[in-house]
């Protein structure tokens, strides 16, 4: 029996957003594009994400007034990457993001908000900024999806409030303010009835946000460029022509295996490896089983690019001090029994929320990034020789207040949690110790340390709220610190953390036109990688908010200009 077969310029293997904005990209260039996707839905882990994209001297900032350079960013990203600095993409970056941003905003139905207060993660070091370099696609319409709305990939329901996405900055202070401010009530109220009548009508959310409505945005252009999407469709292996170039795949679809001959290249950006413990045992260290590690992206990024890619003679950089975007997170018990994924973004910074180990001390300047964060807890296990966890330490009077992980503040109920055994409670602390397996006396004295000098909202120890980025997700109207409170009165919570990801860094070497990298250093005709299939640029480290999504965007605009033999 023939195998069927299908030709096109470009074929894009993966739907995330580096996938998409590569396909949207190529086709406004006139290219024949083809996504083959091979869950049952598009979006990847972009579609669960919070949507955020690092783009240096971005137009959104431009019009907002901020003062920023390519050689400023540089600064920063060679002080972050070290050793890893990889020059010449990192200049292609810099150079193509802001014409990225300029091309999406004119030409498809990606538009862009800022968010002026989103600092670098390290805004102190040398390039960093207090805002401006991170942006978000605007909310969007579902509806305006059609019929296509239904093979959206659904947000990541663990940060949503009943299915319910939230937005970042003031949106998200209306959720905690609910109780306490009429304004807050009302819209909030405003948008609850709406997403009510969504579900009624359509059966999910039509208002999208964050990375959902990034990829929706996107998917929208390829849709009305006549770019097609392949969903339950895996790539089982790439072709070569007679020349050695990689010339397209085979691809598993519900109608039998198709020969797809992609005249112009073949770009893998499948989204990484966090689902494939094989992976991860190679490169977690914290994971020595592959096991020991929770990740909130879809069950399907389980490094089919990588390993296409190193099937046609490609490498893959494990030299980055981390393999991936470490983030803390705690397993909800879902009602099927089953463990969720929840990571931990906004709390850690929250005013009364401190961590620790199950020595009972803390470790780390919670509010700092949830790179950082992570680093700190596993040094810190590794020299107790004890488990990789720690634990939220909060009082009833904050639970209530901010919420703690997945529990919600009020006036939703939490006993629920408690029963689950996701939410530990203690009438004391030491009580509270018992529970979480920690010591009892040490916790005492490490809440009564922290407490003497919270009440002057200090923390001499690790300096909580002390950078810009602290402060924005801390509580504005918590003074003099907006991230420290102290610990008062029982009963007193507790929330279990371990080492999860964000995306992988560890990937296909590639050079600065996003063409896979052969071991010899030569480009591999035909094959491109862009997203979390690419070596990272970040040199394993995690400088600001959008730090994956913000070169995905960018390298795939760059990938579609080189295939179409364009120069601008």
């Amino acid at each position: 029996m023939t195998m069927k077969r299908h030709e096109c310029d470009v074929l894009v293997i993966g739907s995330g957003a580096g996938g998409l904005s590569t396909a949207v990209s190529a086709a406004h260039r006139h290219l024949d594009v083809l996504v083959v996707e091979k869950e049952p839905v598009y979006g990847g882990t972009t579609a669960r994400s919070g949507g955020w994209m690092w783009i240096p001297c971005n137009a959104p900032a431009r019009r907002a007034g901020v003062e920023d350079s390519p050689d400023k960013a540089r600064t920063y990203l060679k002080h972050e990457a070290g050793s890893h600095f990889d020059e010449r993409r990192v200049d292609a970056f810099l150079e193509a993001g802001p014409k990225a941003v300029d091309f999406y905003e004119q030409n498809t139905a990606l538009q862009f908000d800022l968010g002026p207060t989103f600092a670098d993660y390290h805004p102190d070091a040398p390039g960093g900024m207090d805002g401006g370099r991170s942006i978000v696609a605007r909310p969007f319409d579902g509806r305006e999806l059609g019929p296509e709305i239904k093979r959206l990939r659904p947000p990541l329901a663990e940060i949503t409030f009943l299915g319910m996405m939230i937005g970042s900055g003031k949106e998200l202070l209306h959720f905690f303010n609910v109780l306490r401010s009429p304004v807050s009530a009302f819209y909030v109220g405003k948008l609850f009835v709406k997403f009510l009548r969504d579900m009624a009508f359509h059966g999910r959310p039509m208002r999208l946000m964050n990375g959902n409505a990034l990829v929706a945005r996107l998917a929208k252009s390829c849709f009305d460029k006549g770019v097609p999407i392949w969903t339950r469709s895996p790539v089982r292996e790439l072709v070569r022509d007679d020349k050695n170039r990689v010339s397209g795949a085979i691809v598993d679809t519900a109608e039998g295996p198709v020969e797809i001959v992609a005249r112009r290249g073949v770009v893998l950006a499948a989204g990484g490896f966090p689902q494939d413990p094989v992976r991860r045992k190679e490169l977690f260290p914290h994971a020595p089983t592959g096991y020991e590690h929770a990740s909130p992206a879809p069950p399907g990024n389980t490094g089919d690019g990588l390993r296409l890619g190193e099937a046609a003679g490609a490498s893959v950089d494990t030299t980055l001090p981390h393999a991936a975007a470490w983030v803390p997170i705690s397993r909800p018990v879902k009602p099927d029994g089953t463990l969720g994924t929840f990571p931990h973004f906004v709390d850690r910074s929250k005013p009364g929320v401190i961590a620790v180990t199950r020595s009972g001390r803390r470790f780390v300047n919670e509010a700092n990034s949830y790179h950082d964060f992570c680093q700190a807890m596993v040094a810190r296990c590794n020299e107790e020789n004890g488990e990789v966890c720690a634990f939220f330490i909060a009082d009833h009077h904050v639970l209530r207040k901010y919420g703690l992980g997945y529990v919600k503040p009020a006036p939703v109920p939490f006993r629920q949690h408690i029963r689950s055994g996701y939410l530990y409670e203690g009438r004391t602390l030491e009580e509270l110790a018992e529970r979480i397996g920690a010591d009892p006396a040490r916790l005492r004295r490490t809440v009564e340390n922290f407490n003497k000098h919270a009440e002057h909202g200090e923390d001499p120890e690790f300096a909580k709220g002390s950078t810009s980025y602290n402060r924005s997700l801390g509580d504005p109207d918590h003074k003099p610190n907006p991230c420290v409170a102290p610990i008062r009165k029982g009963p007193f919570y507790a929330v279990k953390l371990v080492v999860g990801d964000l995306g992988t860094f560890a990937g296909l070497r590639c050079n600065e036109n996003a063409q896979v990298l052969a071991e010899d250093g030569r480009p591999i005709p035909g094959l491109y990688s862009v997203g979390n299939d690419a070596a990272s640029i970040m040199g394993g480290n995690y400088p600001g908010g959008g730090i994956t999504l913000g070169p995905a965007v960018t390298f795939g605009y760059i990938a579609a200009r080189h295939m179409s033999g364009a120069n601008d």
